[in-house]
């Protein structure tokens, strides 16, 4: 399927799978977070399992239901952020080293009349400082792209939303 892409003023991404080879990065950060802070690898799976289950919703939300349900604790605004710095301190690890999108310089390119953008449910100051590090020409101003999902019944989904779907970023240049 061919998208004309002279006819968008802006285009918009998701950052982890679109932009970034970072999904199962950000798996491996909510298992490291959860041993680095005393967790079994059962408990630690658990929360993987949550996450994985639950994609897109707010880590806050993670920690605090890992908290409660796995370590029966007290889901406390202290032991939330203790979760929440130790999980940015990995996450950051693996961002600065997942792979960029293919093509994405080529597809800035080729959509220079376009503002891009990000729109993602991480945390935004994380991801600024993240494309400032690494000098990821991403100002980006919805597509689905395939090859990075955790997602499951991801296909339903797209079809159900009428969600365009390609399997990398570079496709959209073919």
């Amino acid at each position: 399927m061919q998208i004309e892409l002279t006819k968008y003023k802006s285009i918009v991404f998701d950052c982890d799978g679109v932009v970034l080879d970072s999904n199962i990065v950000k798996t491996d950060a909510y298992f490291r977070t959860a041993k680095n802070l005393g967790a079994t690898d059962a408990q630690a799976q658990a929360l993987v399992d949550y996450h994985v289950r639950l994609g897109g919703i707010s880590r806050y939300h993670k920690f605090d239901w890992y908290l409660r349900e796995v370590l029966h604790q007290p889901a406390t605004a202290e032991a939330i952020q203790t979760f929440l710095d130790e999980f940015s301190r990995e996450l950051e690890v693996g961002l600065m080293h997942c792979p960029v999108a293919k093509g994405l310089d080529d597809l800035r390119t080729a959509t220079s009349h376009a503002k891009w953008m990000i729109l993602s449910g991480g945390d935004q100051q994380e991801i600024r400082n993240l494309f400032a590090k690494r000098a990821t020409r991403a100002g980006l101003d919805f597509v689905f792209l395939s090859d990075w999902t955790e997602v499951a019944d991801w296909q339903d989904y797209c079809v159900k939303n009428s969600i365009t779907t390609l399997p990398r970023l570079s496709s959209l240049l073919t």
